[in-house]
């Protein structure tokens, strides 16, 4: 099960907008996002749910559901990203299946200890920066922040991917996966510009030319 190198987090003052979002990101080539609705009625998450499954197929991206591992069973979403006051990763496995993608969020050394040895397939490690599109923040790790946690990683604990959120911007991209960060999520950065094609050509073909897969 490959983890793409770029995730795209939705954004967007209604479900709309992140539906508007979400296709205009595929369209220039992203091929991962994680639909992130954090205010809404389930009635209404699971009908953007659905949209936004219907616009990944059309473009062959992955949809991911963040927090709610429910819908992301109903709807039959490509997996769930939990966060950490979310249900447990091994509860999600049961319901989801071995097929689908379960993500997690992480801080800290254990965070992604603990996670890994609940079979993640992923996890979104963070955050990198400030960033004002998540309340309750958790401490802020920084470049510093992620080498001294990739260093207490075994080599087959890193066999996990890690991917780098929060506040991510181009100019990061080179020097995350130089300290062997898999891939980065991004939501503002590609939202907010008008040369999206260009940014998710250059996140690829940086992570590519590292060959960043198995790291450490």
């Amino acid at each position: 099960m490959e983890i793409a190198a770029l995730h795209y987090i939705s954004q967007g003052a209604t479900p709309e907008d992140h539906l508007q979002n979400i296709e205009k990101v595929c369209r220039e080539g992203a091929n991962w996002v994680q639909l992130r609705l954090k205010s809404e009625e389930a009635g209404v998450l699971y009908k953007t749910a659905v949209s936004a499954k219907e616009i990944c197929k059309d473009f062959g991206a992955t949809l991911i559901i963040n927090d709610h591992l429910e819908i992301a069973r109903e709807m039959n979403a490509d997996g769930v990203h939990l966060g950490k006051e979310d249900q447990c990763p091994l509860i999600a496995r049961k319901l989801l299946g071995d097929n689908k993608i379960i993500g997690g969020t992480a801080n800290t050394l254990d965070d992604c200890k603990l996670l890994i040895q609940k079979g993640v397939n992923y996890i979104g490690l963070g955050p990198y920066r400030f960033t004002d599109t998540k309340k309750k923040l958790s401490p802020i790790l920084g470049t510093e922040g992620y080498k001294k946690l990739l260093l207490g990683l075994t080599s087959v604990e890193k066999m996990t991917p890690i991917i780098a959120i929060g506040g991510i911007t181009n100019n990061d991209v080179l020097e995350l996966v130089d300290i062997g960060i898999h891939g980065v999520a991004m939501s503002g950065w590609l939202t907010e510009n008008e040369d999206i094609k260009e940014r998710i050509h250059f996140i690829r073909t940086t992570m590519e030319s590292k060959k960043i897969k198995n790291y450490g």
